[in-house]
């Protein structure tokens, strides 16, 4: 096996923008509230992650693009709530949120996915900070991993 790349925890420096749905915002300020401590548990202050308030979880991807345009970002960090109605709306707005990869790939700016897509809200309230975890903190670490890994193989070119 030749070279092994690998990204590290270590968010000292970086510039992490967060977007986050105003649409059932309870859950998704416990999202928020996990990012951030995330952040700063990993050596990135307070005032180098900024907060993008968006409408709702289908509109991510076009202000994820707006906020990787301004080089100011190394990561940017997803955060919503989508839960399961009676209706196909769900479908399209959760796969409308997911095109912050297509984003990512063609920005070359890491988005990390923290969107919830549950059926229900007590499905939502146990991954924002219950028994299942905190989907916020999850995204904010992939995203530093993220960053480190990229520049970890460009410094290898």
């Amino acid at each position: 096996m030749g070279k092994v790349y690998e990204g590290r925890l270590d968010g000292a420096g970086l510039r992490i923008a967060v977007i986050a749905t105003r649409w059932n915002g309870d859950i998704v300020a416990r999202l928020v509230a996990g990012a951030r401590e995330t952040a700063a548990t990993h050596g990135i202050g307070e005032a180098q992650v900024d907060l993008a308030l968006c409408p709702g979880a289908f509109e991510i991807p076009f202000i994820a693009k707006r906020l990787a345009v301004t080089g100011r970002y190394d990561a940017i960090v997803a955060l919503g709530c989508v839960i399961r109605g009676e209706t196909a709306h769900f479908d399209y707005v959760a796969g409308e949120a997911a095109e912050v990869g297509a984003v990512a790939r063609e920005t070359g700016v890491p988005i990390a996915f923290g969107v919830l897509t549950t059926e229900t809200v007590e499905q939502a309230v146990e991954r924002a900070g219950g028994k299942s975890g905190n989907k916020g903190a999850e995204a904010m670490l992939a995203a530093i991993e993220t960053v480190r890994l990229a520049r970890a193989i460009e410094e290898n070119r």
